[in-house]
């Protein structure tokens, strides 16, 4: 890889994945990064934000396409940028960021993006990877803390070099977890120089048809790159060359667990190759399969791979991995890698014709309490703080909802529809509140409520954070004041981004106010409340009036995050006593 000092003399740091692209990012010396929460990639930018040194910017941003756009601004400036996100954040990005890879990228511009296998706070498990194809950008994937800090350091190198944005991608599982990392020397920030040609920076229709083109061209250099990057191992001597692998990213790792039982089965290792910078190394693949029957793909995420497959080698060749085989297999003689979820060192041995190894369930006596726990048979929802305002948020409205419910008139199907958004009072869909019936995405409360007003439902609610809101929320509130659609958009304001780690957002509530009536909303129905049980009756009682209104309503429910209120109250210095 580019810029790899010695450090066999540095002193390692146990760091997380994304502290560890974070450390990366600072010593290839970076001049700003910008970034929305998301979990998994929100400890990047915390990471800067504690460890940047005078003169670099480390900043949150009201969403992610905001935040590449500061970004490119930096580009242009000649300084070098990173932004973080996560995958579903790229979507939100993503006007940016496929133009971006049409601009002549002055600084180095690293865009990293932590997806989410398996879900675990997300609402999908799309692979950024599809994004990095789409754009004609390379991408840079990972498989251990010290590969994020090195590649993520050599990304803006990469980037500077072809004068593209480089996509640098994370997964759950290496963002949150440590390994020893050995930094290399920092590297002094880029002289401020902007981009001589400028027509490379305006896409009007004359200069992005030549900036395509100029991109199209580079697809070939790309491909030669990606063809010699060391993290791109072609292993094929003294290997079984006809039972080829490919592995990518952690798939990798796990691959190399099992490979001792591989090994002792067979009596020889597969010959196989890990692609760890993409455009894919084609000839590569097909150096690895001149002799295989069969290729076994290996990569966390979604099939990106093994699709890519399908169109590089022969159709002699039995191609295995996420996808079902065509034709199907019967279940017991089924050798596919699982289509959905994270992958991790037992969910592969089926594939690679291992038998399951043995568990700590196999060592505990059937249905005891100790092997119910070690099973998963005990879990605990995930629940809403004990005290959390949203809480006494959700009985107000269960209780507006229920009058609005019960009233009478006209009304053919449903009367009512409460839609919310993204965020941890994304929990009032459980019990004991039940109080939502719909999660999109970032903003859709508000569009989802019109629509549904439009259709006819009668008392249509959105439900959205504060900081939620600010992200995404106010085009759609537009939308609905130009309409003055009967809906009422309820704004939950706790004052921070609670989901992601209470995060300040980047917009203070005391001026919500001003800023919902500056979208030409009625000032009468403009309502405030505080979100305390005291006051439960009242506040549904206010919330069912304004619900009535055949109008826009928006009832802003306000009280802090008492998790919050308590790191503030660590962090803040204790004010002079002033009696």
């Amino acid at each position: 890889m580019a810029d790899m000092t010695d450090t066999t003399n540095t002193a390692a740091l146990t760091l997380l994945g994304d502290e560890a692209a974070a450390l990366g990012a600072l010593h290839a010396g970076i001049s700003a990064a910008y970034g929305y929460p998301g979990t998994p990639s929100t400890e990047i930018m915390e990471y800067l934000q504690e460890n940047a040194s005078d003169g670099c910017r480390a900043a949150w941003c009201v969403n992610e396409k905001t935040a590449l756009e500061a970004a490119l601004g930096t580009s242009y400036a000649g300084g070098r940028a990173l932004v973080t996100m996560k995958h579903v954040g790229l979507n939100v990005a993503s006007d940016p960021f496929m133009n971006g890879a049409l601009l002549g990228i002055k600084g180095g511009l690293v865009i990293a993006v932590a997806d989410d296998p398996g879900m675990h706070s997300s609402q999908g498990e799309q692979d950024s990877r599809y994004y990095a194809f789409f754009a004609m950008v390379p991408c840079l994937e990972p498989r251990s803390q010290q590969e994020a800090y090195d590649m993520c350091r050599e990304a803006f190198d990469l980037s500077e070099r072809f004068q593209v944005p480089v996509m640098f991608r994370l997964v759950t599982r290496l963002s949150h977890a440590r390994s020893g990392v050995r930094p290399a020397p920092p590297r002094p920030r880029n002289p401020l120089s902007k981009a001589e040609d400028k027509t490379r920076w305006m896409l009007l229709p004359a200069h992005a048809r030549r900036n395509y083109e100029t991109l199209i061209e580079k697809q070939e250099e790309l491909r030669r790159w990606a063809l010699s990057h060391p993290s791109n191992k072609l292993e094929i001597k003294g290997k079984d060359a006809a039972f080829a692998v490919i592995t990518s990213g952690l798939g990798g790792n796990y691959y190399e667990e099992n490979l001792p039982s591989l090994t002792a089965k067979w009596g020889m290792a597969p010959a196989r190759l890990h692609i760890g910078a993409y455009p894919l190394p084609e000839d590569s693949i097909r150096k690895l399969c001149e002799k295989a029957g069969e290729v076994l793909v290996i990569e966390e995420g979604q099939p990106l791979i093994e699709e890519r497959l399908r169109g590089i080698l022969p159709q002699t060749v039995r191609i295995r991995g996420r996808l079902r085989e065509n034709p199907p297999q019967p279940r017991e003689t089924d050798r596919t890698i699982p289509r959905t979820g994270e992958l991790d060192p037992d969910n592969i041995r089926p594939a690679l014709g291992l038998p399951p190894r043995p568990s700590i369930l196999d060592t505990l006596p059937p249905g005891s309490p100790a092997a119910v726990f070690a099973g998963g048979g005990v879990s605990r929802p995930p629940q809403l703080c004990a005290g959390c305002p949203h809480a006494d948020s959700y009985e107000a409205l269960n209780r507006a909802v229920a009058a609005l419910n019960g009233g009478t008139g006209e009304s053919p199907g449903p009367r009512v529809s409460v839609n919310a958004d993204i965020g941890c009072y994304s929990l009032g869909a459980a019990p004991p509140y039940a109080a939502i019936e719909s999660i999109v995405c970032m903003g859709a409360s508000v569009g989802m409520a019109r629509g549904a007003a439009d259709a006819g439902i009668p008392y249509a609610f959105a439900v959205i954070g504060d900081s939620t809101f600010i992200h995404s929320g106010i085009t759609p509130l537009i939308d609905a004041v130009q309409a003055n659609t009967p809906m009422t958009v309820i704004i939950l304001d706790n004052s921070t981004v609670a989901m992601t780690g209470c995060q300040r957002t980047a917009f203070p509530s005391g001026g919500l106010r001003n800023l919902i009536l500056g979208t030409g909303l009625d000032p009468a129905h403009y309502l405030e409340l505080e979100a305390l049980k005291q006051r439960l009756e009242e506040n549904a009682a206010r919330l069912k009036t304004e619900a009535e209104y055949r109008g826009l309503s928006v009832v802003v429910f306000r009280r802090e995050c008492l998790e919050a209120a308590r790191r503030r109250r660590r962090s803040d210095p204790p004010k002079p006593d002033c009696g």
